[in-house]
Protein backbone atom coordinates (compact mmCIF):
# COMPACT_ATOMS: atom_id res chain seq x y z
CA UNK A 1 0.00 0.00 0.00
CA UNK A 2 0.98 3.48 -0.51
CA UNK A 3 2.62 5.06 2.29
CA UNK A 4 1.46 8.26 1.57
CA UNK A 5 -2.37 7.06 1.60
CA UNK A 6 -2.12 4.94 4.05
CA UNK A 7 0.72 5.63 6.99
CA UNK A 8 -0.64 4.32 10.24
CA UNK A 9 -3.65 3.29 11.87
CA UNK A 10 -3.89 6.21 13.91
CA UNK A 11 -2.77 8.70 11.11
CA UNK A 12 -4.45 10.20 8.57
CA UNK A 13 -6.08 7.95 5.57
CA UNK A 14 -6.67 9.88 2.68
CA UNK A 15 -8.67 7.31 0.64
CA UNK A 16 -12.70 7.11 1.35
CA UNK A 17 -12.97 4.36 3.94
CA UNK A 18 -15.83 1.80 4.34
CA UNK A 19 -17.07 1.07 7.58
CA UNK A 20 -19.03 -2.06 7.51
CA UNK A 21 -20.44 -5.14 9.84
CA UNK A 22 -17.49 -7.73 9.38
CA UNK A 23 -20.61 -10.62 10.42
CA UNK A 24 -23.02 -9.72 8.61
CA UNK A 25 -23.55 -11.16 4.60
CA UNK A 26 -25.35 -8.64 3.49
CA UNK A 27 -22.56 -6.02 4.56
CA UNK A 28 -20.19 -8.23 3.37
CA UNK A 29 -21.60 -8.91 -0.18
CA UNK A 30 -21.81 -4.66 -0.77
CA UNK A 31 -18.18 -5.02 0.51
CA UNK A 32 -17.72 -7.50 -2.50
CA UNK A 33 -19.45 -5.47 -4.68
CA UNK A 34 -17.82 -2.33 -4.28
CA UNK A 35 -14.55 -4.14 -4.72
CA UNK A 36 -15.74 -5.66 -7.97
CA UNK A 37 -16.49 -2.04 -9.46
CA UNK A 38 -14.07 -0.18 -7.77
CA UNK A 39 -11.45 -0.45 -10.36
CA UNK A 40 -9.68 2.66 -9.23
CA UNK A 41 -8.88 0.98 -6.19
CA UNK A 42 -9.47 3.79 -4.41
CA UNK A 43 -11.64 2.69 -1.31
CA UNK A 44 -10.33 1.27 1.59
CA UNK A 45 -12.51 -1.01 3.67
CA UNK A 46 -12.74 -1.90 7.72
CA UNK A 47 -14.98 -3.84 10.14
CA UNK A 48 -16.56 -2.02 12.55
CA UNK A 49 -15.53 -5.15 14.86
CA UNK A 50 -11.86 -3.69 14.42
CA UNK A 51 -9.82 -1.69 16.02
CA UNK A 52 -8.79 0.76 13.60
CA UNK A 53 -12.65 1.93 13.43
CA UNK A 54 -13.05 1.97 17.11
CA UNK A 55 -10.37 4.62 17.19
CA UNK A 56 -10.86 6.44 14.20
CA UNK A 57 -14.77 6.26 14.85
CA UNK A 58 -14.11 7.54 18.50
CA UNK A 59 -12.92 10.98 16.95
CA UNK A 60 -16.82 11.10 15.87
CA UNK A 61 -18.32 10.64 19.10
CA UNK A 62 -19.58 7.42 17.12
CA UNK A 63 -19.63 4.31 18.88
CA UNK A 64 -19.52 1.09 16.46
CA UNK A 65 -20.76 -1.46 18.93
CA UNK A 66 -24.09 0.05 18.73
CA UNK A 67 -24.24 0.85 14.66
CA UNK A 68 -26.20 -0.53 12.36
CA UNK A 69 -25.10 1.03 9.47
CA UNK A 70 -22.44 1.54 6.95
CA UNK A 71 -20.44 4.08 7.26
CA UNK A 72 -18.13 6.33 4.60
CA UNK A 73 -14.93 8.25 6.03
CA UNK A 74 -14.30 10.44 3.12
CA UNK A 75 -12.36 13.83 3.90
CA UNK A 76 -12.99 14.46 7.02
CA UNK A 77 -15.91 13.71 6.86
CA UNK A 78 -18.51 10.68 7.97
CA UNK A 79 -21.54 9.95 6.29
CA UNK A 80 -23.88 7.49 7.81
CA UNK A 81 -26.74 5.12 6.33
CA UNK A 82 -28.47 6.18 2.99
CA UNK A 83 -26.14 9.27 2.65
CA UNK A 84 -23.01 6.81 3.26
CA UNK A 85 -24.20 4.44 -0.08
CA UNK A 86 -24.98 7.35 -1.89
CA UNK A 87 -22.04 8.64 -2.11
CA UNK A 88 -20.05 4.87 -1.45
CA UNK A 89 -22.04 5.09 -5.35
CA UNK A 90 -21.40 8.16 -6.47
CA UNK A 91 -17.72 7.84 -6.10
CA UNK A 92 -18.14 4.48 -8.07
CA UNK A 93 -19.02 6.53 -11.01
CA UNK A 94 -20.32 5.10 -13.99
CA UNK A 95 -24.03 4.20 -13.85
CA UNK A 96 -24.11 3.63 -10.10
CA UNK A 97 -23.62 7.55 -10.10
CA UNK A 98 -27.36 7.71 -11.23
CA UNK A 99 -28.52 6.52 -8.01
CA UNK A 100 -27.49 10.24 -6.33
CA UNK A 101 -30.84 10.93 -7.98
CA UNK A 102 -32.09 9.77 -4.73
CA UNK A 103 -30.55 12.54 -2.58
CA UNK A 104 -33.88 14.68 -3.67
CA UNK A 105 -35.81 11.95 -1.33
CA UNK A 106 -35.87 13.59 1.91
CA UNK A 107 -33.19 11.70 4.24
CA UNK A 108 -35.64 10.16 7.14
CA UNK A 109 -37.72 8.51 4.59
CA UNK A 110 -34.45 7.09 2.97
CA UNK A 111 -33.46 6.21 6.48
CA UNK A 112 -36.82 4.31 7.21
CA UNK A 113 -36.13 2.23 4.65
CA UNK A 114 -32.29 1.86 5.75
CA UNK A 115 -33.31 1.47 8.52
CA UNK A 116 -35.83 -1.35 8.14
CA UNK A 117 -33.33 -3.61 6.21
CA UNK A 118 -30.57 -2.73 8.38
CA UNK A 119 -32.97 -4.14 11.47
CA UNK A 120 -33.99 -7.49 9.51
CA UNK A 121 -30.42 -7.89 7.71
CA UNK A 122 -29.35 -10.84 9.86
CA UNK A 123 -32.96 -12.66 10.07
CA UNK A 124 -33.29 -12.28 5.47
CA UNK A 125 -29.50 -12.78 4.92
CA UNK A 126 -27.72 -14.78 7.43
CA UNK A 127 -24.54 -13.70 10.01
CA UNK A 128 -20.93 -15.19 10.54
CA UNK A 129 -19.26 -16.34 13.42
CA UNK A 130 -16.34 -14.35 12.97
CA UNK A 131 -15.70 -11.14 10.66
CA UNK A 132 -14.43 -12.03 7.06
CA UNK A 133 -11.03 -12.43 6.05
CA UNK A 134 -9.53 -10.56 2.69
CA UNK A 135 -7.52 -12.50 0.10
CA UNK A 136 -3.72 -11.74 -0.22
CA UNK A 137 -4.28 -9.51 -3.23
CA UNK A 138 -6.85 -7.73 -1.35
CA UNK A 139 -5.40 -7.17 2.33
CA UNK A 140 -3.94 -4.15 1.40
CA UNK A 141 -7.69 -2.42 1.38
CA UNK A 142 -8.71 -3.67 4.82
CA UNK A 143 -7.41 -1.83 7.24
CA UNK A 144 -8.07 -4.00 10.05
CA UNK A 145 -5.82 -6.15 8.86
CA UNK A 146 -2.64 -3.83 10.06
Amino acid sequence: MDAERLVTNSEVVESPVIFFDGVCNLCNSAVNFVIDRDTDRQFLFASLQSDFAHDKLARYEVNPSLLQSILLLKNGQLYHKSDAALEVASLLGGPWRLLSVFKIVPKFIRDFFYDWIAKNRYRWFGRQETCRVPTPDLKERFLDSY
